[in-house]
């Protein structure tokens, strides 16, 4: 199914010239962050927040809060890697759809994109998910596919899930197979295994190590 078979079109955008009464009973009868608003020419102009709306006076024209206005939107041939993107930078849970002539067409629902990406093989084909760590400036794609491919295991996805100090972690989706001998190979290149894995041999041997110097000191 293509994206824009998404675009939900039941709420049309306020007119500048409604009152804030009337967008904040919208409001109330919706679960949406922000409403759309067009100018007297029927022109999408951007949204209005929930929160600030309910700040407003109710008894002036939204056109008196056009400064609150927050100007975000996505093309109806914008992939739905980068909407889901224009969700997480606006805080948003409606996203209006603007055509190439600007028009507004609708808007796409967080919960609706959000169901594209768990439809992904990343989450429903099997396999097991490890997160690794390395510098900023050593990490490479192509060098983590290499050592996953290289112990004939396939990698069916991988996302920068957090940067902090200078060091990216990397999470991967890697597909059914034993994950002992790829997270040696990582930690051969210098890579930290953030997550746990029963089947780490190198943390079992740490762990029995530990074991076996507690016994002793505690002869």
């Amino acid at each position: 199914m293509k994206l824009r078979d998404y675009i939900i079109n039941d709420i049309k955008p306020v007119e500048s010239t409604s009152s804030v009464s009337d967008l904040q009973v919208l409001f109330n009868q919706l679960t949406y962050s922000h409403i759309p608003v067009k100018d007297l020419n029927g022109v999408f102009i951007g949204v209005l927040f929930e929160t600030d709306v309910h700040c407003f006076d109710s008894n002036k024209p939204v056109s008196e809060y056009l400064y609150a206005i927050e100007d975000f939107y996505v093309r109806d041939n914008t992939l739905w890697l980068d909407v889901l993107e224009a969700f997480a930078k606006n805080s948003s849970n409606i996203m209006p759809v603007l055509d190439e002539k600007n028009n507004y067409l609708g808007y796409y629902e967080l919960n609706d994109i959000i169901s594209l990406f768990n439809e992904s093989p990343f989450f429903h084909v099997a396999g097991a998910v490890l997160v690794v760590e390395k510098g900023i400036n050593d990490y490479s794609f192509s060098e983590i596919s290499q050592i996953v491919e290289s112990n004939n295991a396939k990698l069916l996805g991988a996302f920068v899930s957090k940067i902090k100090n200078d060091v990216v972690q990397v999470t991967l989706k890697i597909g059914n197979t034993s994950l002992n001998d790829i997270i040696q190979t990582f930690r051969r290149y210098s890579y930290n295994i953030a997550s746990g894995h029963e089947e780490d041999t190198y943390i079992e041997s740490l762990k029995d190590r530990s074991d076996y110097l507690n016994k002793y000191l505690n002869m």
